[in-house]
């Protein structure tokens, strides 16, 4: 955890660190050496604000969206899926090792289509050389870490006396997988008015089940809202036909029973209803039923999170609470890509792309160290309170005058809370 108050007198003089021309060099050998020496010298100055043995760190990656159309011998940019544009785009995989409470530890940048688990033992060897290690819990939402690379990630070696766990959500379209254990499991919550967690096992792994009542009831009340309107929209094409048949006259179009069809069953897709809304495709006009099993084993897994984990040392709670902890970690990457303005890239050579990261890095460490100090505002609202302030200049009749913008309340405040000095207009100009 941060200590309650972050002094810049932790960082000593001798602690600076030295410049390094990270974005000018061509020379990639000694621009990744520059990189390491700033990892290093940062992981003495972050040491302190942690606890003296991490017993968890986080781990997670995201692909950041790159320009160019080139290609070189050794290039980091490659074609994948994207989130950000949800397609096929050019782009490089960040990874990024942060600590329980958030603090950015370690990245590294990877081709933009490599898989998950294939970096994880290079980025957690490498924090293990710069930090006290005990446990790397690798927490995953559904999209990162799939199921069938369970194996794959048991399969790494790491370091003796360091433990490797994870905790992994199930996606929806892994439902089934788990159908029986759910639906027992959802029989003790029918009658729950507040959130709970349960436990069972399935798979020969620890699944561990969080259970909102109020959102079970959101999520239960919206599909019957589309399950109602759908089964409106085909009695209403039931009636047309039926009156049509009699002979009798109506407005528009002659209607079908292949048309009926067609429109039921493209509702039904978009409603994500297909396993419980059914046409009768064997009848001779159009019809539809609703499978009532299959919308029971639907409502069993609403208002509930699955996870499937190998840790068995934390309580079931703890389990839930270290997965909801992934949301502060993934805010993480939310910062880079908004407030640090971490993507589109446009640079071509992977020491540039690589200097890019590092320097979007080093904010989001300064982003993390001013949080915990700041009462009134966020990091990214104080540094544009801060931005405001300019250093003005002018000569007139040979003689020049500078002069700061005048800080305000808020301003002051700001300076206060993260114990820095009030900037000072001789101090700028001798610097």
């Amino acid at each position: 955890m941060l200590p309650p108050r972050f002094s810049s007198s932790r960082f000593p003089p001798q602690e600076r660190i030295k410049r390094f021309p990270l974005a000018s060099t061509s020379d990639s050998h000694t621009q990744n050496s520059h990189a390491g020496t700033i990892l290093s010298r940062l992981a003495g100055l972050v040491r302190p604000l942690l606890d003296q043995d991490l017993n968890l760190v986080f781990y997670d990656l995201t692909n950041v969206r790159i320009q160019g159309e080139t290609r070189l011998a050794d290039d980091v940019r490659a074609f994948g899926m994207n989130k950000d544009t949800g397609g096929i785009a050019r782009q490089f995989a960040l990874g990024l090792v942060q600590s329980g409470c958030g603090m950015p530890l370690d990245f590294e940048v990877f081709p933009g289509d490599v898989g998950e688990v294939s970096t994880l033992l290079p980025m957690i060897q490498r924090s293990l050389a710069r930090y006290a290690v005990k446990r790397v819990v690798l927490v995953a939402d559904r999209g990162m870490l799939s199921l069938d690379q369970i194996a794959a990630l048991e399969a790494l070696k790491l370091p003796k006396g360091v433990e490797l766990s994870w905790i992994i959500a199930v996606p929806a379209r892994r439902y089934g997988d788990f159908m029986d254990p759910v639906v027992e499991l959802a029989g003790t919550c029918v009658d729950a008015t507040a959130p709970k967690v349960l436990e069972t096992e399935a798979g020969g792994y620890r699944m561990v089940v969080a259970h909102d009542p109020l959102v079970a009831a959101e999520q239960t009340a919206q599909r019957s809202a589309r399950i109602a309107a759908i089964e409106a929209q085909a009695q209403s094409a039931v009636d047309k036909l039926e009156r049509q048949d009699q002979g009798k006259k109506a407005r528009g179009r002659k209607a079908s029973d292949r048309g009926a069809y067609l429109r039921f069953i493209t509702a039904v897709r978009e409603a994500h209803l297909s396993k419980i809304l059914k046409a009768d495709l064997r009848a001779d006009s159009f019809s539809w039923h609703l499978d009532e099993a299959a919308l029971a084993r639907q409502e069993a897994f609403d208002g509930k999170l699955i996870l499937l984990t190998n840790v068995r040392d934390l309580k079931a709670v703890e389990v839930v609470e270290r997965y909801k902890r992934l949301a502060d970690i993934e805010r993480g990457f939310r910062v880079l890509k908004q407030d640090i303005a971490l993507a589109p890239v446009y640079h071509r050579l992977p020491e540039r792309i690589r200097a890019h990261a590092l320097i979007c890095f080093l904010a989001l460490l300064l982003h993390r160290v001013m949080r915990p100090k700041l009462t009134e505002f966020s990091p990214a609202a104080a540094l544009r309170k801060l931005k405001a302030i300019q250093l003005h200049r002018f000569t007139a009749d040979g003689k020049t005058v500078s002069g700061l913008t005048a800080t305000g309340e808020e301003t002051r405040s700001i300076f206060q809370q993260l114990d820095l000095p009030l900037p000072d207009t001789k101090a700028l100009q001798t610097s």
